[in-house]
């Protein structure tokens, strides 16, 4: 139910629940244009990713996102799961290794609190073996993305200026909203 607020002259204005968030609205891969503070909400419980613009226009796109398991990979031995955060892609780097970091080797990184971690946006080598089979948690605790995908995030990578706000959670109801939480 949407709230009345009584006015004088007896005009009403009906008031959003949440007025902060604009109105979702699905866009397809081909009519989607990058944009100045485009947004992105990954849902690691579905394997979904969401693109968004600022008006609530948004891309839905599969991902494969960390395996639910303890791991020894570069080193370090850890649970892969991707963590849920808010973080911000802050660099870009063209990795040597195309098969973890598919043809093109790029790699988006993702900084949480200004610091640098050892996650980011990236393809994979395999791209139909990895996106073919269920479920996709198949990741070091990356978000791996399709090529064009990683086209569509390089480029919003370089009109945001280096900087494009992410959020990743298990389980999202309203990935609209939540992009625009503050």
């Amino acid at each position: 139910m949407i709230p009345l607020i009584p006015l004088a002259l007896g005009v009403s204005l009906a008031m959003s629940p949440t007025p902060s968030a604009p109105v979702p609205f699905p866009v397809s891969q081909t009519e989607w244009r990058v944009q100045i503070g485009d947004r992105i909400v990954v849902d690691t419980q579905e394997n979904q990713g969401f693109l968004i613009h600022r008006d609530g226009r948004y891309l839905q796109f599969p991902v494969a996102t960390g395996q639910r398991r303890f791991v020894c990979y570069i080193g370090r031995c850890y649970n892969a799961r991707t963590p849920e955060r808010t973080w911000q892609v802050q660099a870009k780097d063209i990795k040597g290794d195309h098969i973890t970091f598919g043809p093109s080797g790029r790699f988006l990184r993702l900084f949480w609190k200004d610091e640098s971690t050892p996650y980011g946006f990236h393809e994979y080598g395999y791209e139909e073996r990895m996106f073919d089979d269920q479920p996709r948690f198949k990741s070091m605790g990356c978000i791996i993305v399709k090529k064009d995908v990683m086209d569509l995030l390089d480029r919003t990578y370089a009109v945001n200026e280096g900087k494009v706000d992410v959020v990743t959670k298990f389980g999202v109801e309203e990935p609209i909203r939540l992009a625009f939480a503050q």
